[in-house]
């Protein structure tokens, strides 16, 4: 499922049986992406929405409190971070600049989420590229995060 990733950006692919339709509601319907978006264990609760080139919405991640570390960016056990949408093309591709909310300037800059769905037979190839990733942030586990969202969004829309 991963492609390849360097120092300062990942990219994981999936095919999912669903349309490219579904799949980009998927990623701009605040309900769904609460429940999909945050990896593992994860929560997640979107505080704010504006779905256009320009706008886009805040986040927040919960990590569960079964977790004995604190590894949270914003606070002990939360990731919150603002999202801008930078190009909304439906229903094929999404690219989103990120910043978090932290006071740790290793989790600072903007990070960008470019996701592509590819028509396929019987369903959608999925991409979520990820560029500037904040020194803070180890490839791997942005990889690992990923993987595990997919895997959220696809038992979600099939």
């Amino acid at each position: 499922m991963t492609d390849s990733h360097s120092a300062s950006s990942t990219r994981n692919s999936k095919f999912i049986k669903a349309s490219q339709e579904v799949l980009y509601r998927a990623f701009t319907d605040p309900a769904a992406m609460a429940v999909w978006l945050a990896p593992g264990e994860m929560t997640g609760k979107v505080h704010s929405f504006d779905l256009r080139v320009g706008g886009g919405y805040r986040m927040s991640l919960y990590y569960p409190s079964s977790e004995k570390a604190s590894r949270g960016k914003t606070s002990e056990r939360e990731d919150r971070y603002t999202a801008r949408f930078v190009e909304l093309t439906p229903p094929r591709r999404i690219v989103q600049a990120i910043t978090f909310d932290s006071s740790d300037p290793a989790f600072s800059g903007e990070m960008i989420m470019d996701v592509t769905f590819e028509a396929e037979d019987g369903g959608t190839r999925v991409t979520i590229l990820f560029k500037n990733i904040p020194s803070g942030i180890r490839p791997e586990d942005n990889e690992a995060g990923t993987r595990s969202a997919l895997e959220k969004l696809t038992r979600y829309v099939e």
